[in-house]
């Protein structure tokens, strides 16, 4: 009996947590101009491009700033 209490405490703190992690996520995209988070692309980041590679998605090399790809235009 001891167990099932332990249990659900349990879950119910995974839930809590991972509900706050949901909603702070949503607040940091409904108050980002234009819902848009900067920087996302993976070449800004010398920790995973340590060879200086272009971008996979857009082909961006890690000293430039603007997206090259024509279909991800800043609106």
């Amino acid at each position: 009996m001891y167990f099932c209490g332990y249990m659900f405490k349990l879950f119910l703190l995974t839930f809590v947590l991972i509900a706050l992690a949901f909603a702070g996520i949503a607040i940091k995209i409904l108050v980002k101009k234009n819902g848009k988070f900067a920087g996302t692309c993976a070449s800004q980041s010398p920790f995973l491009n340590k060879s200086s590679e272009p971008c996979g998605f857009c082909g961006k090399l890690p000293d430039e700033q603007e997206c090259k790809n024509p279909n991800f235009t800043k609106q």
